[in-house]
């Protein structure tokens, strides 16, 4: 049998309780808080344009969660489950007079000096980006209802790094203060109520092996797409490498 994320050599599924333990260990061994940019990012090393080029291409992440979201729920039969699922969305959209997610990540993008209509344009988004996020809405689309739930348990791992994230940009960069960080502070709250569904989710439904090793594969595949991310951020603006079609330094500003 292939080894998925320390899988068992026993035919029998694990217990509960191991196979928690069994996803947890993926997030600390995968997720994308160890990634080197996180590191350069909140110890104050990003040039502004570094700053912007990762605001501009995780829009592209942002803007999508809530359409993987609704693909998801476009699936499921049980009216339960959609309505738990369904404060994702809002948590994302908002509504018309409060926004969610969406318009506090465009908040942060005016306070690093972009135009939020250009951002929210996905023009300037490089080619990795849009292929790694586009994969993750066509795998929440068309793989097992399971597979997709376990998919979004990276939340498991999110609280650590928004902290570590309000706690860095506000020591090392001018443009970071209650409002351009408001989206992470919130996704403190928010992010341990969805997770603490989807994992009890998961938990249960995964009671054999065969759907626990996909359970486990899925979340490596999600942390690989936030993994490749920002591979292509380093690749493409720490080391110069910026690819045809992505944003410019100076592109896209506000006026």
């Amino acid at each position: 049998m292939k080894d998925i994320g320390n899988a068992p050599r026993s035919r029998e599924p694990q217990s509960r309780e191991d196979f928690e333990a069994r996803l947890r260990a993926i997030g600390a061994e995968r997720y994308h808080d160890r990634h080197p940019f996180h590191a350069r990012l909140h110890g104050g090393l990003c040039s502004p344009d570094e700053v912007r080029a990762w605001v501009i291409n995780r829009w592209m992440y942002q803007s999508r969660i809530p359409m993987k979201d609704a693909a998801f729920m476009s699936r499921v039969d049980d009216p339960d489950l959609r309505r738990k699922w369904r404060k994702r969305i809002e948590d994302h959209d908002g509504d018309v007079s409060e926004g969610g997610g969406i318009r506090r990540w465009l908040a942060l993008a005016t306070a690093v000096g972009l135009d939020p209509d250009y951002v929210a344009s996905g023009a300037g988004i490089m080619p990795a980006t849009r292929f790694a996020v586009d994969a993750y809405v066509r795998f929440v689309r068309d793989m097992p209802l399971l597979d997709a739930v376990a998919a979004s348990l990276t939340e498991l791992f999110a609280p650590k790094i928004h902290a570590q994230r309000i706690e860095g940009l506000l020591a090392h960069y001018d443009f970071a203060d209650d409002s351009s960080l408001a989206y992470f502070r919130k996704r403190l709250t928010e992010a341990p109520e969805d997770v603490a569904f989807g994992l009890d989710y998961v938990l249960t439904h995964a009671d054999t092996l065969e759907k626990q090793d996909a359970a486990a594969a899925a979340l490596i595949f999600k942390t690989d797409v936030l993994w490749a991310q920002l591979d292509a951020l380093w690749h493409g603006y720490v080391e110069g490498n910026i690819p045809p079609g992505a944003w410019r330094p100076g592109e896209g500003m506000a006026k």
